[in-house]
């Protein structure tokens, strides 16, 4: 059995595949920083939920990349990580 960095980079040989994982890269990363501000912070799902006034499987879709959030939604995530939400066009 291959190990997921060897099974990922089999993967995105397809070009097909590439090209759809390289679509997703925004909401990869923003799903990543959300996960590893939550940890930091010592938070669980249900905690963070709980500080945004929402339930914990609103924050598992988030975290596993099937909610499409708002922006406004992305700032409550962030002030409740007592952090602060930027957003780049480049």
């Amino acid at each position: 059995m291959t190990n997921y960095k060897d099974f990922k980079k089999q993967l995105l040989t397809d070009k097909a595949i590439k090209k759809a994982y390289d679509d997703l890269g925004p909401e990869f990363t923003v799903v990543r920083m959300i996960i590893e501000k939550r940890i930091k912070r010592g938070l669980t799902q249900q905690q963070l939920a709980k500080k945004l006034g929402t339930k914990q499987p609103v924050i598992s879709r988030l975290e596993q990349g099937t909610l499409n959030p708002s922006v406004k939604f992305l700032k409550r995530v962030a002030v409740a990580l007592n952090s602060e939400l930027r957003i780049s066009i480049s």
